[in-house]
């Protein structure tokens, strides 16, 4: 079969199907694609909205599920994955240059907020003084934890620190005197019996069965920490990472959106 037949079958299954079709087909050089994500949303995004398109296309995507912040972006620089989905823009930035990998933002996904969970207090208004909050320990979603802090007025942190480095020795004030407890993000949910609160990122608290409508409070993630793919920088212009790309901008990735992701941050324009 010619290429540009295989290539015109492949838009018309597509359309068949309810899918967008990418700006390329299947790449040849390429059929088999590992795509990395953390359990919970990260990962049901992959196999409900992008995976279905990819085999659409042509491909045999093959999906791998991590329960931590620090092997996807590993993983994917040593060739294991072909790219991942688990991440912000800030943390993949900071990983980066902290671990001289040569990674890059290829397009941004569905983003789950970061929430203030608590199975003792009903409002963070009803914290005693000195009560125990459990919150990421990696530095980046550390900071966006203390963040969502200082928006609640329960701390202040100096004027002068980068907020997407506040670690707990930038807190200012803490009128209530809060103790930080860092621990491993995919750990936060399971300290809600011991903590007076947990701050768990969205994916977690999500693959935790917890509800966004049970939060204390809930932050609204700026750009810098909203989700994206991350692929090896000399990836990202090949057709397969493209037609990647495509998936998560198609109208079959809104439609699914839509359906299983209510009240999820979205990429600008879905």
């Amino acid at each position: 079969m010619s290429f540009l037949r295989r290539q015109l079958l492949l838009a018309a299954a597509a359309t068949a199907f309810g899918l967008a079709s990418s700006a390329y087909a299947a790449d040849p050089a390429k059929t088999n694609l590992t795509l990395g994500a953390t359990a919970g949303y990260n990962y049901d995004v992959l196999k409900l909205a992008i995976a279905p398109q990819l085999e659409k296309e042509g491909y045999k995507v093959r999906l791998v599920e991590f329960n931590d912040y620090v092997q996807p972006n590993m993983a994917l620089a040593q060739g294991s994955l072909d790219a991942n989905l688990f991440q912000h823009i800030a943390y993949l930035n900071r990983f980066k240059e902290d671990q001289k990998l040569d990674l890059i933002n290829l397009v941004q996904s569905t983003t789950a907020p970061m929430g203030v969970y608590s199975e003792s207090v009903k409002s963070l208004a009803e914290l005693p003084d000195g009560a125990r909050v459990t919150l990421p320990n990696d530095p980046s979603n550390l900071a966006r934890a203390l963040q969502l802090l200082v928006q609640q007025k329960l701390i202040t942190v100096k004027a002068d620190v980068d907020p997407l480095r506040v670690s707990e020795r930038d807190v200012e004030q803490n009128t209530k005197n809060l103790k930080f407890v860092p621990i491993e993000a995919a750990q936060l949910p399971r300290t809600l019996g011991d903590a007076a609160i947990a701050i768990v990122p969205g994916n977690f608290a999500t693959s935790a069965g917890l509800k966004f409508t049970s939060a204390l409070a809930l932050e609204v993630p700026p750009v810098n920490y909203q989700q994206v793919v991350a692929v090896r920088t000399a990836d990202a212009n090949k057709p397969w990472a493209q037609d990647v790309k495509a998936a998560f901008q198609s109208p079959f990735f809104k439609q699914v959106l839509d359906k299983e992701f209510p009240g999820y941050t979205r990429p600008a324009g879905l």
